[in-house]
């Protein structure tokens, strides 16, 4: 008995050897396509991750263009007129009391020259007024107002643009959006049964880039306007302050 059960014991190893290798062939099968699922998914995710703020702009179509360049003259506009609205605003406390020093002494040239040098809108008005001593006071308040308006108007140049790439941008990319809408309508309905889900988000946030772009444009031109048109009441504020300065100082006893 003994000797049968050692020579028994080899083909129970073989046997036992043969189960493990079938088993293992078996769980190897699915393990492959499994993986390589997986690293298609992790490439498709990785794709995905890479798709940068210029893939999209390409992906937009020709209506990118209009619209990145209001973009840059909106930039534009704002960079000038902030630098000019700035020199505009620019202060000097002595102005005036040299003004009314000048004027009480009868220096009217050394006046007219101080606001000639000062080149500023307040003293281009000033310099008007002062051009008009002697005739009535309401002449002289008017010819300050119509120069007035003139600086006013001189400052403002640009904000109209502003103001309509604030609105027409984003129309402009909701037109790029339409566009590409019906552009991806007709591919799903050229391949008939054939398309699928990818076909139709593909088209769908292709179309989409256009309409964020206007948006983000509009934005943009929006907030620049109102910036320089609080900075142009700041000037018109001032204007009117110097205004009523020197009117007083026309009113004041010699």
């Amino acid at each position: 008995m003994l000797t049968l059960s050692i020579q028994a014991q080899p083909a129970i190893d073989t046997a036992a050897n043969a189960a493990v290798d079938t088993a293992a062939a078996a769980a190897a099968v699915p393990v492959e396509p499994a993986a390589a699922a997986a690293a298609d998914a992790a490439a498709d995710a990785v794709s995905v991750a890479s798709l940068s703020f210029w893939d999209l702009c390409m992906q937009g179509g020709v209506l990118m263009i209009p619209i990145a360049i209001l973009l840059l003259l909106s930039i534009y506009f704002f960079i000038e007129r902030w630098i000019v609205i700035r020199k505009a605003n620019r202060q000097d406390d002595t102005f005036m009391r040299r003004i009314k020093d000048y004027i009480h002494e009868g220096e009217i040239e050394s006046a007219l020259n101080l606001c000639k040098n000062s080149g500023t809108p307040y003293a281009r008005l000033i310099s008007k007024g002062i051009s008009r001593i002697g005739r009535p006071m309401n002449d002289v308040l008017v010819a300050i107002e119509n120069t007035g308006n003139i600086e006013i108007a001189k400052l403002s140049k640009g904000l109209p643009w502003l103001a309509t790439t604030a609105s027409g941008a984003p129309m402009l990319g909701f037109l790029g959006t339409v566009i590409g809408m019906v552009q991806a309508f007709y591919n799903i309905s050229a391949q008939g049964s054939s398309a699928d889900i990818a076909t139709f988000s593909g088209g769908i946030y292709t179309a989409l880039v256009t309409t964020i772009a206007g948006l983000i444009v509009g934005v943009v031109a929006l907030f620049a306007y109102n910036i320089l048109v609080a900075k142009i009441n700041d000037v018109m504020t001032s204007l009117e302050t110097k205004t009523m300065q020197f009117m007083d100082l026309l009113n004041e006893p010699a």
